[in-house]
């Protein structure tokens, strides 16, 4: 498997502004969590494939549905887009998955006998 990706302190800089606020409990570090996040997503793995080096899988899991319906990563992008010092900045959110049958779905057809008329 690939090296773990970590997020760079200048990143989180960034994108810390975004969080919710931790309420109770502090929060487990939060870089390892996302990530972790970004690693399962990057590689198309499923949550409980993640390193142990992030965590547990169920934290990582749990905290990119929490944040996901509550628009987190919506904020997160909408200010990454803006960009502002010059460079090109682009994101890609395509993902496509394809079932280990899908290259057989195309139905066997059978010809018609005889001559068209």
């Amino acid at each position: 498997m690939d090296e773990l990706l970590w997020l760079s302190e200048a990143q989180m800089r960034r994108i810390e502004p975004f969080f919710p606020r931790s309420h109770g409990v502090p929060r487990v570090d939060d870089r390892r969590v996302l990530s972790g996040m970004l690693f399962v997503i990057r590689n198309g793995l499923r949550w409980r494939d993640a390193p142990g080096g992030y965590g547990p899988h169920k934290t990582i899991y749990n905290r990119f549905i929490r944040w996901s319906r509550m628009g987190v990563f919506d904020r997160i992008f909408a200010e990454l887009a803006k960009g502002g010092d010059g460079d090109q900045l682009m994101i890609d959110a395509t993902h496509l998955k394809a079932h280990r049958t899908a290259a057989s779905l195309l139905k066997k057809i059978p010809w018609p006998r005889g001559g068209a008329s």
